[in-house]
């Protein structure tokens, strides 16, 4: 299995966001770790689940692709929410928040769109098997995402 590093609060993570993927996200703190790293949610129009699913599939994409080697590179990055605990703490509200992770290496990926793409429906493709190919493929995690409700 892979090692993802945590990613350092460097700077204004509002800008961070706008900057790498073009989305104004109400938000300050750092990338959310542990309590003491927690995201700031300030403003939302949005339900809170749906607006820390889009960010916590941020901070994938950055952990996972961005700041990587391009040969080291993961895409498919899905993830699920598995677990919600909301805590109070010195009168403030935190939202802690598990997901199932899942990926693959970006060149393997590629891979198996185009076997696939070549090869379904043609005789002897056994899709079963790719599927099964593809299955062993996948990166799985568990990650935990901290978020101060402001």
């Amino acid at each position: 299995m892979s090692d993802f590093q945590r990613l350092k609060s460097e700077g204004d993570l509002k800008e961070v966001i706008l900057s790498a993927f073009d989305s104004d996200l109400d938000i300050k703190g750092a990338w959310g770790y542990t309590e003491a790293e927690a995201t700031h949610i300030l403003d939302t129009d949005m339900p809170y689940t749906q607006f820390e699913h889009i960010f916590a599939s941020m901070r994938a994409y950055v952990e996972m692709n961005m700041t990587r080697e391009e040969t080291e590179r993961y895409g498919s990055i899905n993830l699920s929410e598995t677990h919600r605990e909301e805590i109070e703490n010195n009168q403030a509200t935190f939202h802690k928040v598990t997901y199932a992770l899942t990926a693959m290496k970006e060149s393997l990926y590629t891979a198996f769109i185009k076997e696939y793409k070549e090869g379904h429906g043609e005789k002897g493709f056994d899709l079963n098997l790719h599927f099964q190919k593809r299955k062993e493929a996948t990166l799985h995690r568990e990650v935990t995402h901290w978020f101060k409700i402001d």
